[in-house]
């Protein structure tokens, strides 16, 4: 298959061993170091606004995604089986067909839509439905694509643009809370079912601890399989033999292919990490306790030599993603629906690419869909 993606043509470039650049943070590109990398358990999420979640009272629990350790363990020993495969094909399936069919409607009745406006709301439906968010308000998927913009401010109280950006992020922080979070913590409250919001409260989690946990995933389900449907689709439009491979195939030859095409572009491409011990690597290098560590997935993948089995995609190591299977399935389903079912669609024009640099992710938008 191919040896670079569409949102990244320059990868890959030369392998090169980790070094320390001038900003004194440690790069790692090459599959063996990253894999170390992520694998060691003497490190530390960073990034993702880990350092803003570190400064929130000690008695707030933090949402999976900031948490390391024991603590971490647990909670994805506990919450393991809502995201394995047989929950996904049991609980999921029938729902991503709804929606693909839903969303594909809105397609052919309008004749013309952005595909990252069908993708938005197929990823952020699937997240609630996972989460226990289905006493919702209308509009979750707008409030979330605000909360999570393409370029995100700083925020703080320094400057009008600080205090702006402060200000934007509570009140979206309410807005989520008041039309989402609390519904279902009502609801659940006065009969619990088998989701993450009902677990959380077993757990004695609090409400603001739960509206922390929901707008995680929700982001991780938004921002990355968003994405990735959308940049798996310009593949398959823009590579014919490719999509006819796709089409002909069996479900576990599809998901593949999605996988191939996942190591490709991958929709985050650094994942960083803070040292609390110092961490050998593969090729000798020592990088020292304390230190940054950013690690390029892109870069990794490409170093993967086309097996999408070696690519770091979704992680490895204590936070490898929990919703892999969940992303690939529902990104099959809503492909082949599209793609599969839909007479005379076609892309008439190809999305336009911008990045993100605070989470490392691409958004990709304009991508036209026409049919007939």
């Amino acid at each position: 298959m191919r040896t670079s993606g569409r949102t990244r043509p320059d990868l890959p470039g030369p392998r090169r061993p980790a070094f320390r650049d001038e900003q004194g943070v440690w790069q790692v590109s090459d599959l063996p170091g990253a894999r170390a990398v992520l694998r060691a358990t003497d490190t530390l999420q960073a990034g993702l606004g880990v350092e803003t979640v570190a400064k929130l009272p000690s008695a707030f629990r933090r949402p999976v995604l900031y948490q390391d350790g024991p603590e971490h363990r647990e909670y994805r020993r506990q919450t393991a089986r809502f995201f394995t495969p047989r929950r996904v094909e049991s609980e999921y399936r029938e729902l991503m067909h709804r929606i693909a069919e839903r969303e594909i409607g809105v397609l052919r009745r309008a004749g013309g839509v952005d595909l990252s406006e069908l993708s938005l709301r197929l990823a952020v439906d699937v997240a609630k439905a996972v989460l226990g968010l289905t006493e919702s308000r209308a509009g979750t998927a707008r409030r979330l694509e605000r909360f999570f913009p393409e370029q995100l401010g700083r925020p703080g109280f320094g400057s009008p643009r600080g205090v702006y950006w402060a200000a934007r992020i509570l009140y979206l922080w309410l807005a989520v809370y008041a039309a989402d979070v609390r519904p279902a913590v009502r609801a659940r409250r006065a009969r619990p079912a088998d989701d993450l919001v009902s677990h959380l409260l077993g757990e004695g989690a609090r409400v603001g601890e739960v509206l922390g946990e929901c707008l995680t995933v929700a982001a991780a389900g938004m921002v990355t399989t968003r994405e990735f449907v959308t940049v798996a689709a310009w593949h398959l439009f823009a590579e014919p033999d490719l999509l006819e491979r796709y089409l002909a195939g069996a479900e576990p030859d599809r998901l593949a292919i999605l996988h191939e095409l996942a190591r490709l572009d991958p929709p985050i491409a650094t994942l960083r990490r803070r040292t609390t011990a110092p961490l050998a690597l593969p090729d000798g290098t020592v990088i020292p306790a304390h230190a940054r560590v950013d690690v390029s997935v892109a870069a990794a993948n490409a170093d993967a030599a086309g097996d999408p089995a070696n690519g770091l995609t979704f992680g490895e190591g204590p936070h490898r993603c929990p919703g892999r299977h969940l992303a690939l399935q529902e990104a099959d389903i809503f492909l082949t629906t599209l793609l599969g079912d839909t007479p005379g669609v076609r892309m008439a024009a190809p999305p336009r690419v911008s990045f993100n640099e605070e989470f490392a992710t691409y958004s990709l938008r304009g991508l036209v869909l026409v049919t007939g």
